[in-house]
């Protein structure tokens, strides 16, 4: 993580604070900010987002979509997935049964939630869109700002997504995204809330989703595995493999595992998708504590050709499975950290904290952590 500081021309942050770097920049826009942008064509006409660059990283916001990131790109290199039907505004299907689908953009992340997170499925006479409705849920009460903290420049977007409906639910997730010019992290901070009068099931996912040309045959994965099930017989077969990417092949089944990782005393675990060519690692940072679960997505079907990290709090199952309940008020808070690791240092280094966790899965680091 860098803390701040000058970009220069061979792209290393160096030392100095606000003041030095007010030396070179007369409008600190043109070395990181934020900026609403609207887009005109196709189905992504009218889709609102916040758009981010902290010098190193761009990601933008949908705002209509739960303030989730399109894509992340780091350095001009695309980390990310964008599927098939691509960007897209609020459409009529968005939550229509098995027709919701279409409306799956992937992206960098997507937030699956909050009373339902898999496929579209019929529970005790209701039926549940694919992956829930947060995900196409558009932000309200928007906040952008870029300040300096100290010699800090931060950039933050603010938004609250609200799940409700009249003798049903109310649910309301605020959150918070924040990044430091030229830092390799993007904070997201989720505070969910029972705003109704009875409890209510609380599931939740964060489809986190790598994509070419970062993720390519050969790309893998560093995960403290404790444990891993397959969902069934396609990713049985595929269960040897399951960390590393191959070609891309016509027609090839998706492959679903459940996770549990190994963690920290404090419950902090990682994953870190790697391209060993690029020397780039994308890492996904949580607490068990928070969110106990992680299911990992492999497709290596052609076109379809991406990985996904979700840290959840639902198995298989979900919604039809055991699930959590937050009482009326009650609150419940995640944060997710996405972090570059750039060069090969960085890369072992990953490595190393990954051996450490699993040499110490009841909670302990191991004194070689890094």
């Amino acid at each position: 993580m860098m803390d701040g500081g000058k970009m220069m021309d061979d792209g290393e942050v160096m030392d100095g604070g606000r003041e030095e770097l007010l030396h070179y920049c007369g409008s600190m826009e043109q070395a990181a900010g934020v900026r609403r942008i609207t887009y005109e064509d196709g189905r992504a006409s009218g889709l609102r987002c916040a758009l981010v660059q902290n010098g190193a990283l761009e990601f933008p916001l949908m705002l209509d979509k739960c303030l989730d990131p399109a894509w992340i790109r780091y350095r001009g290199i695309n980390l990310s997935f964008l599927a098939k039907p691509g960007l897209q505004g609020r459409n009529s299907y968005d939550t229509a049964g098995e027709e919701a689908v279409r409306s799956i953009m992937g992206g960098a992340m997507f937030t699956c939630g909050l009373d339902h997170v898999h496929g579209c499925r019929m529970v005790d006479g209701t039926q549940y869109p694919t992956h829930g409705r947060m995900r196409t849920t558009p932000a309200e009460k928007v906040g952008m700002d870029a300040f300096f903290d100290g010699d800090r420049y931060t950039v933050r977007v603010t938004g609250e997504m609200r799940q409700a409906r009249i003798f049903g639910e109310n649910m309301v997730l605020r959150r918070t995204v924040e990044t430091v010019y030229g830092s390799g992290e993007i904070l997201f901070h989720d505070e969910i809330e029972n705003q109704g009068f009875k409890p209510e099931p609380l599931c939740f996912l964060y489809h986190c989703n790598a994509g070419y040309p970062f993720l390519a045959p050969g790309s893998r994965l560093i995960l403290p595995e404790s444990s891993c099930v397959p969902r069934d017989e396609a990713a049985a077969r595929g269960m040897a493999d399951r960390h590393t990417m191959g070609r891309a092949v016509d027609g090839e089944p998706e492959q679903v595992f459940q996770h549990t990782l190994a963690s920290d005393q404090d419950g902090n675990t990682f994953g870190a998708f790697v391209n060993d060519g690029l020397g780039l690692a994308l890492c996904i940072r949580w607490n068990v504590k928070q969110i106990p679960f992680m299911t990992q997505w492999k497709s290596s079907a052609s076109g379809d050709y991406a990985m996904a990290m979700e840290p959840t709090n639902c198995g298989f199952d979900g919604r039809a499975g055991q699930t959590r309940m937050l009482a009326p008020f009650e609150k419940h808070c995640n944060e997710i950290r996405f972090c570059i690791a750039d060069g090969r240092e960085q890369i072992a280094d990953l490595e190393e904290e990954c051996r450490a966790l699993m040499d110490n899965k009841k909670g302990r680091r191991g004194e070689n952590h890094v």
